[in-house]
């Protein structure tokens, strides 16, 4: 059976294959590049992103933020998705099948082409490409995040392709290794929340020195999740976004909020209160207020949600990861008008 190779040379070798191998594709997957293999499972069929290699990341998004305002968070820390992974990638025939064309085309050079061919024993026809485990494991190999290349992308690519029976655990030397964490991680960076544009009383113009209450639909702001696996290897994750708070910056200094903090703790799944008659004299438990006019102008308020964000995997595993958030900007009128009867 071939074995890894980490050497300088091959890992320079690789990358620079790889990069060019890239450029030339039509399609990508969020799952990872190199997506030509044979095609064992259906892999992320949502959307644009289609990987048909075998161990692609299948994304379930059915519990995830739906509509025309939802966004991406961002989090509260410098937490970032995993540029690269390495997971299930070929079946001995699917193997065979990508690498042999490009032997064929001499593209990577013939010292290096029959180096390969050594290595995968390419000219048995029988145990080629370890075909007769074919059923018995996958050759794994690395991914690639997204189509823009993130930093660190080719730190998976120190590695060639190798070998893992059903059932075995990589080798204890292979980096990113897929697990649980990890997919919670790519699932993270696929949840979709509400957009936060807030309800304002008064609604069309706000006066100074009046408290404008603020308040968001309950409704839309629920836990949302979104579940991240490799069903080759029966591994999962879900990672779950849960609304806790809302921050209002009135877009300008010469404001008071409400709380003082500007900080709207989320109760009982709601998020501030809808104004109603006979509230006049009560300070909002969550708004505004605005100290001058806006003149001909407006003021850009700011609502940003934080979410929480938990995650649970296979076998038990989970845990807590950076707070992310989302937010929008919304113009206020604020007319100098000092008192208004309601």
């Amino acid at each position: 059976m071939p074995t890894v190779r980490n050497s300088a040379r091959t890992a320079t070798a690789l990358t620079l294959v790889c990069a060019s191998l890239f450029a030339a594709q039509t399609a990508f997957a969020r799952g990872g590049y190199d997506n030509n293999g044979d095609t064992e499972q259906s892999a992320d069929t949502n959307g644009d992103t289609v990987s048909v290699t075998v161990g692609g990341v299948v994304f379930d998004r059915s519990k995830n933020g739906s509509g025309e305002s939802t966004g991406a968070l961002t989090s509260t820390t410098a937490w970032t998705p995993p540029p690269c992974w390495h997971a299930p990638k070929y079946t001995p025939e699917g193997l065979q099948k990508y690498l042999e064309p490009i032997w064929e085309a001499g593209s990577t050079g013939h010292t290096w082409d029959a180096e390969q061919r050594e290595k995968y024993n390419a000219n048995d026809e029988e145990k080629g490409f370890n075909k007769d485990k074919s059923g018995k494991g996958y050759w794994w190999g690395a991914y690639v995040n997204d189509k823009d290349f993130p930093a660190g992308w080719d730190a998976c690519y120190e590695d060639e392709y190798f070998w893992v029976d059903t059932g075995d655990a990589p080798p204890a030397n292979i980096e990113n290794a897929v697990t649980p964490e990890i997919l919670a991680e790519l699932a993270y960076a696929e949840i979709r929340v509400p957009g936060t544009e807030v309800t304002l009383a008064p609604e069309n113009a706000t006066k100074v020195n009046l408290p404008t209450w603020a308040w968001l639909d309950a409704a839309e702001f629920k836990p949302v999740s979104v579940t991240a696996s490799v069903p080759v290897l029966n591994l999962e994750a879900t990672a779950t976004a849960e609304p806790v708070s809302l921050q209002i910056e009135p877009g300008t200094a010469d404001a008071v909020t409400y709380p003082a903090s500007g900080v709207c703790e989320i109760n009982n799944d709601r998020i501030g209160e809808p104004y109603a008659k006979g509230k006049a004299n009560r300070t909002p438990p969550c708004g505004v207020k605005y100290l001058r006019s806006s003149g001909d102008d407006t003021f850009p308020l700011q609502a940003t949600i934080t979410w929480e964000i938990t995650w649970t995997g296979t076998g038990g595993a989970g845990g807590e990861m950076p707070d992310g958030t989302f937010g929008a900007t919304q113009d206020v009128v604020v007319q100098e008008i000092q008192s208004i009867n309601r």
